[in-house]
């Protein structure tokens, strides 16, 4: 993954966490259905996190072996 995908992925995620927290906010006050928005959002944020730490790994090992 180029710096310029990192980059851009990085920025996604900054956008689903900031969507996430206004579930997590609705959850908090008693909503029960932004309660499960929040949850798949979480999973999905896992998700893309170990993607994003993968490749970041991997930019750092082709920098070292260059």
């Amino acid at each position: 993954m180029s710096v310029d995908k990192i980059i851009s992925e990085w920025e996604s995620i900054q956008t689903l966490i900031e969507a996430t927290d206004l579930d997590v906010r609705k959850n908090a006050n008693g909503n029960s259905s932004a309660g499960l928005r929040a949850r798949k959002s979480f999973r999905a944020l896992r998700s893309r996190l170990a993607e994003l730490t993968r490749a970041t790994i991997a930019a750092d090992k082709a920098r070292k072996d260059s």
